[in-house]
């Protein structure tokens, strides 16, 4: 949690960017835009300093180097001088300086483990650690382990390194004459399918089960070929299915169903590749990305539109509710990669199923297009049919948290309205114990809210539900309320029951849209246990 001393702060401008996990940009001087700085690596311009040298660097070396004109630090094993970086760094020269002189790599993992530095900063490399460099990971950890606490039942990691270590999954395999198999034993009675990822891509199999914080992973080159196509089964599997994922919740069986292209015995499932039959710290899996295709796009406003990508065949992939994936793609050769949190098609209501087979491959995300983003600028350059990476599924937030509240509040800026589109389907649907759930729904203008004739639509199918739309640089016709997130707003905006509810609040924005949030509610006398920010 951060400590910010100021005491309000504005609903996000048209040139603010947000993730899927409420993180802001600081803002970049004139001609310091990524692609510029792709320019300046493509300029033959010695960045390094050591004029195409590489050398290897004592930690006494690297602890010398920690000045802003003088800037080095190590990213797994490599050093690289950032110097020249600094004003392009889109989180502002002082995040850079918290890694001078020392080993960033568990800092530079908190806070963007996702991003190719690499290929970022290969013309910065002036070589790798001849030691262990200094590290500023134990300083980091402890210092936010003080400020970050925990938040509204998320699993505490004592439990789940016990659990680790002393049950971890196993896994069996069987075959018939035309099918193969693979049944997974993870002991989690209350396991689901979003929390279940498979991809298949020719002879490639691989299974990422969640676990509470941690992952295992199956990952093989199968014995033999088999047949793509991936159907998710309650308990039943018919022959006209290929390839099927059986998620048996009460006993915690996950059983795979490959459809054999030849009907052959197997000597032996196949051969393990990289990570195979794992279980380790979530965080510590490296993300995994698969092809998708983009196959549609519609306007949601004058600077917003919602994408539809199409899953592979061989791929079966739920994104849980709260949590958000990553898009790659390369730009001018550099590799980039975003956060955004899917949505529906459209503000759901009583549709817990998807309609087809083919709706349980599409990903919808609702991204602002924004007229100085690299990125954004490039996807909606997209043509129908290209291709865009996926990332698995990210995030820390989890279902339970919802499953039993009775009055649910959240608090969005700007486009950090799109984790609350699953949570407000999902409360509204299977949450019998609900009596209240209310939107507090920030913008500058009023063009700028998303989906606003589906949100009051919702207030009228469901009176459970509750919107309020701030503005705070409305016109003067606008009837609404005015202003910024604030101490005395925020008390006039959510009042507590006189009798005792299971309460939440979840809020997502700019970063210092919801670290304030988070204190003024802490000020009005909510508990950790009663917040949750998306600030990943």
């Amino acid at each position: 949690m951060l400590n910010v001393p100021s005491q309000s702060f504005p609903a996000p401008s048209s040139q603010q960017r947000v993730s899927a996990g409420g993180r802001s940009k600081v803002p970049l001087k004139p001609g310091r835009s990524l692609m510029d700085w792709v320019k300046l690596t493509k300029s033959h311009k010695d960045l390094s300093g050591l004029k195409g040298r590489f050398i290897e660097v004592t930690e006494e070396e690297l602890a010398k180097h920690n000045k802003k004109e003088d800037c080095w630090t190590c990213i797994r094993g490599h050093v690289y001088n950032v110097t020249p970086y600094m004003e392009y760094h889109p989180g502002g020269e002082e995040e850079l300086m918290k890694a001078a002189g020392a080993d960033g790599t568990d800092l530079f993992d908190q806070v963007h483990r996702w991003v190719n530095y690499e290929s970022m900063l290969k013309e910065c490399l002036i070589g790798r650690m001849s030691t262990k460099p200094a590290t500023i990971a134990k300083e980091f950890n402890s210092r936010t382990s003080k400020d970050k606490k925990p938040m509204n039942g998320v699993l505490d990691g004592g439990l789940v390194e016990a659990y680790a270590k002393d049950s971890p999954p196993r896994y069996d395999w069987f075959q018939t004459e035309n099918a193969v198999t693979v049944a997974v034993y993870t002991k989690q009675k209350d396991l689901e399918s979003e929390f279940v990822t498979v991809d298949l891509e020719s002879s490639i199999l691989r299974a990422d089960i969640l676990i509470g914080n941690f992952s295992y992973l199956l990952h093989l080159d199968l014995d033999h070929a088999v047949l793509e196509e991936i159907n998710e089964l309650p308990v039943i599997l018919t022959p006209q299915q290929r390839l099927s994922v059986c998620i048996t919740g009460i006993v915690g069986k996950i059983e795979i169903v490959l459809q054999k292209q030849d009907r052959v015995t197997w000597a032996k499932l196949g051969e393990p590749l990289d990570g195979h039959n794992s279980f380790i710290k979530r965080t510590d899996r490296g993300l995994f990305y698969r092809k998708c295709k983009l196959i549609s796009k519609t306007s949601v406003n004058y600077n917003t539109k919602l994408f539809c990508l199409l899953l592979p065949e061989g791929v079966f992939l739920q994104v849980p509710i709260g949590q958000h994936v990553y898009l790659k793609d390369s730009i001018a050769g550099i590799e980039m990669v975003k956060p955004y949190t899917p949505v529906f098609s459209s503000l759901q209501y009583n549709s817990q199923v998807p309609a087809s087979k083919a709706d349980a491959r599409k990903i919808f995300l609702m991204i602002k297009i924004y007229p100085t983003g690299v990125f954004t600028q490039h996807i909606d350059s997209l043509q129908i049919g290209d291709d865009l990476y996926v990332s698995s599924p990210q995030g820390s937030f989890q279902k339970s948290q919802i499953q039993a509240v009775e009055e649910l509040f959240l608090l969005a800026a700007g486009t950090g309205f799109t984790p609350m589109v699953k949570l407000l389907s999902d409360v509204l649907t299977n949450n019998s114990s609900l009596r209240k759930v209310k939107l507090m729904f920030f913008n500058k203008k009023e063009e700028d809210i998303l989906w606003r004739s589906e949100l009051e639509q919702l207030t009228i199918q469901d009176t459970r539900c509750e919107v309020q739309f701030v503005l705070s640089e409305p016109t003067d016709e606008w009837t609404g309320m005015r202003g910024n997130i604030s101490l005395p707003l925020l008390s006039t905006l959510i009042e507590r029951n006189k009798e005792p509810l299971n309460t939440l609040i979840c809020i997502c924005g700019p970063t210092m849209f919801t670290s304030q949030g988070i204190r003024f509610l802490e000020e009005l006398g909510f508990s950790n246990e009663e917040m949750y920010g998306f600030t990943e």
